[in-house]
């Protein structure tokens, strides 16, 4: 980013103290807008649930941060994890979940040490935060991943019943953070295969695991629990000791009982393959009834097909141009290109000016009466005064962007109004809100950004509409007149990260 300086002098009976003014002045407005960069760990930080952690982030070179704004934040800009502003902190945008739980160390605030410690962690603190650093119209941000675990209890291990021929072993734990291994090892440290696992997220966010193995006489009698925490790489164990007393005695009359049981089963189930062969010719009958319903929906499918097609012809009609009819004018699919000679120097175009992204560095290009100087803006090559164009937009990342038309008179040299009053007619992404450019902007109830946007421009009438082409309803309108009988443009807005392209 460049920061211009413009500085005066007013009059003075000596030119010498009058030039010495004039340089210290620059020069002082020069430091107070000094650039820097943020920087956070290469590599994501650990914390223990209930324990204190520090989210590490400075100032690179080094300098004081006292009279900045440092911003902790979540998902969203507005997502306040932490707010130091005005030399002081401010709790008032600050999340709920967090009140009371967070401070800015400021011993190194001087060296350029933003770091934010965080006490009580919690399992909902897991994730990515952002520090964000603003110093004037200059800023910047570093990515943090917050990882957090928890060490539950001591596995406690219990008898259940008798099952199988052997004994039902459960091992219960509770406190864990993520979800944790479970494992059953006998005396010599060869894992044993479980019968049963449950695992279930507790209230306060934790894990409870519940793990049960049958153990028979004389084979494992000596085990233990083991359950390890996966990202602290530690573990907890108990063992037990089944005596033989424990285990079931076979009795001769169960064997006897078993037997009988097993025949008896036979004998049902030859009774019902001999149903099953009588019952085959009504098999056929009702296959033969499945291929002619098959057929039949197979017709209703094309019928569909067809009706699907003339409601998207009616609606592509009426969605761009409400109220005409069959008697309105075709919609041309306009093949939009960029024109690079319009396009800020930040902003880079595709061979071919299909895509635009926003470059890191400023391009050495002609500062042409036709070229944007102050704002990452570009236009279109083709320009529309009649009928009826429509074209589509692949908008996504960053954290603003804009598609719609302006006048081809529209303002070239520094700040100019995103508004109709400034010949703009868009709708924009803003830090999480959509929004319709209008003045002041309106806010679209929309909860996210549509990915592909139609931008259809009806000359004749004078009117702009915005459509979500994934979901194909409309987003928003211009009302008829709003846009003047002159030569209209396409019109992008492109914000650091965001990248725009024009499908063919």
């Amino acid at each position: 980013m460049k920061i211009l300086f413009f500085c005066h002098s007013s009059r003075a009976s000596s030119p010498l103290p009058g030039f010495i003014v004039f340089f210290l002045t620059c020069y002082v407005h020069k430091m107070e807008s000094a650039q820097f960069s943020v920087t956070g760990p290469g590599h994501p930080v650990t914390a223990i649930v209930g324990e204190a952690i520090v989210l590490p982030c400075h100032l690179s070179p080094r300098m004081s941060a006292e009279n900045m704004e440092v911003r902790w934040f979540r998902s969203k800009f507005t997502s306040v994890v932490h707010l130091f502003q005005h030399g002081k902190d401010q709790y008032g945008q600050q999340m709920p979940e967090y009140r009371g739980r967070t401070e800015l160390l400021k011993t190194g605030i001087t060296d350029g040490n933003v770091s934010l410690q965080i006490v009580n962690i919690r399992s909902s603190d897991e994730g990515q935060y952002n520090c964000f650093v603003q110093d004037g119209p200059f800023d910047e941000e570093a990515i943090l991943e917050l990882k957090v675990a928890g060490l539950g209890s001591n596995p406690l291990i219990s008898v259940e019943s008798q099952q199988d021929g052997g004994i039902r072993m459960v091992c219960q734990s509770a406190g864990w953070y993520p979800e944790p291994k479970v494992l059953w090892r006998d005396l010599s440290g060869q894992e044993l295969p479980s019968l049963s696992e449950a695992k279930s997220l507790g209230d306060s966010g934790l894990f409870e695991t519940e793990n049960s193995i049958i153990i028979k006489e004389r084979s494992n009698q000596n085990l233990s629990c083991w359950i390890r925490n996966t990202v602290l790489n530690q573990e907890k164990e108990s063992m037990v000791y089944i005596a033989d007393s424990f285990f079931p005695r076979v009795n001769p009359w169960m064997v006897a009982l078993s037997v009988i049981l097993l025949v008896l089963f036979g004998f049902i189930g030859l009774t019902v393959y001999l149903f099953k062969i009588k019952g085959k010719h009504l098999g056929e009958i009702r296959k033969r009834d499945t291929k002619i319903r098959k057929h039949l929906g197979e017709i209703r499918k094309r019928d569909t097909k067809i009706n699907d097609l003339q409601r998207e012809l009616d609606w592509r009609r009426n969605i761009v141009c409400p109220g005409l009819g069959s008697s309105a004018p075709p919609v041309q699919e306009a093949n939009v290109t960029l024109d690079p000679d319009t396009a800020h120097p930040y902003l880079v175009l595709s061979e071919g000016g299909k895509s635009v992204r926003c470059g890191d560095t400023r391009q050495r290009l002609p500062d042409t009466p036709e070229r944007f100087d102050t704002v990452f803006w570009v236009l279109g090559c083709e320009g529309f005064t009649a009928g009826r164009h429509c074209w589509e937009v692949e908008v996504g990342g960053g954290r603003y962007w804009a598609v719609g038309v302006a006048r081809e008179s529209v303002g070239r040299k520094g700040g100019i109004s995103r508004s109709p009053e400034g010949g703009i007619w868009a709708v924009d992404w803003w830090w999480g809100q959509f929004r319709a450019l209008t003045s002041p902007a309106t806010p679209l109830t929309l909860s996210r950004a549509p990915s592909r946007i139609w931008v259809c421009l009806d000359c004749d009438r004078g009117q702009v509409t915005f459509i979500d082409a994934g979901a194909e309803a409309p987003i928003f309108t211009f009302p008829p007149g709003s846009v003047p009988g002159e030569r209209i443009r396409p019109w992008l807005w492109v914000g650091p990260g965001s990248r725009l392209r024009l499908r063919p």
